[in-house]
């Protein structure tokens, strides 16, 4: 689903100043746009894609894919975060052998992230394992060097009703499989079964660049729609497995309210302290220091949970007042951005409101 809402001072300026011979190449005023991505509430169901230059945003339910099978030249697979799950490499690569559940295959304060169960959350697919890069090795042109994985598929999304200001962002788990990858040609091939199964299901699945990734659904046993096309999305507002620290190293952990940065198509992002860098109604283009997207070429967690303040039994979640973002592009243009809400009215959290304006 896309949606754009403009703010009255948009509309009317807009109304004001077209016209049907404007050659502009970019898509948006510079007096700004108010856009409220569907995050879906409390149980934040949705993954919600933002386009800046179109004003629009994408909406997925975050339950729709399980594998991510990189474009280009790599042969990279990513597991879906958004949902927890979490993988181990077995010592074998023949999938037709039963295998057990493995309760400490999960995300959380007991899974130390060395153990690379899950994908660095950088967004940085390559590295030696052991917590850098994919949690599930580089697809090898070998087959006998691809081995079997223990899957576990994470939680579905919550259906419970919180607390005012609370989430519950995880429902029922979702169970267990076997899953072994290997090269089809330019392609990739999953083999994938119950853990019990001496059989398997074998889907073969196609590159598309015009996108990061092409994903798949163990549970529609077939490629679906996730991200839009890599150049029409710089932001995407999701639940999220990250690193954290936690008694001397660094665990598992899953965050509600996150965002990350489309780094791989060339969006990038940097911090604004409000007592640093201004005001957001103040900052200008002549502002923008190049150098501070540095952090964000190699990490899509910039934003990450640092724009909100997390809620407690006794307060509610709020936006942090004292900063803001300068998100540049994939084609080089530059917007101010900054966070109005985490909450609705009635204090329901997953309705998060932003503005954003293009520095000229």
């Amino acid at each position: 689903m896309k949606k754009t809402i403009f703010s009255l001072a948009l509309a009317l300026l807009t109304l004001a100043s077209c016209s049907s011979d404007d050659e502009t190449p970019i898509e948006i005023p510079t007096v700004g746009e108010t856009l409220q991505p569907e995050v879906g509430g409390p149980n934040q169901p949705n993954q919600v894609y933002v386009d800046l230059s179109a004003g629009e945003t994408t909406a997925v339910n975050r339950t729709s894919w399980d594998f991510g099978f990189a474009s280009g030249s790599d042969f990279i697979v990513v597991i879906n975060g958004s949902v927890k799950m979490a993988v181990k490499k077995l010592e074998t690569t023949d999938i037709t052998l039963p295998q057990e559940i493995d309760n400490t295959v999960v995300v959380g304060y007991s899974t130390a992230a060395s153990l690379g169960y899950v994908d660095n959350p950088t967004g940085i697919l390559t590295g030696a394992g052991a917590g850098v890069g994919t949690a599930i090795a580089e697809i090898s042109a070998t087959d006998a060097d691809n081995k079997v994985y223990l899957v576990n598929l994470g939680n579905a999304v919550g259906t419970t009703t919180p607390a005012v200001g609370s989430v519950a962002v995880d429902g029922d788990a979702r169970g267990w499989k076997k899953v072994r990858i290997l090269r089809s040609g330019s392609g990739y091939k999953i083999q994938y079964a119950d853990l019990t199964s001496t059989t398997f299901t074998e889907k073969t699945i196609a590159k598309d660049n015009n996108y990061n990734f092409t994903f798949f659904s163990l549970t529609d046993a077939k490629t679906v729609n996730v991200e839009p096309l890599k150049t029409k999305w710089d932001l995407n507002f999701t639940t999220f497995t990250n690193y954290f620290p936690y008694s001397g190293q660094d665990v598992t952990y899953s965050y509600a309210d996150f965002i990350t940065t489309n780094f791989r198509a060339g969006t990038k992002v940097y911090q604004v302290l409000v007592a640093e860098g201004g005001s957001y109604a103040d900052y200008t283009l002549a502002k923008v220091v190049e150098a501070n997207f540095a952090t964000s070429e190699s990490d899509q967690r910039v934003i990450g949970a640092n724009w909100r303040s997390g809620g407690g039994p006794t307060s509610l979640p709020s936006v942090r007042t004292d900063r803001f973002y300068v998100v540049k592009d994939a084609v080089g243009n530059y917007y101010k951005l900054n966070f109005l809400s985490i909450t609705n009215d009635a204090g329901v959290r997953g309705n998060p409101v932003l503005e954003y304006a293009l520095l000229k």
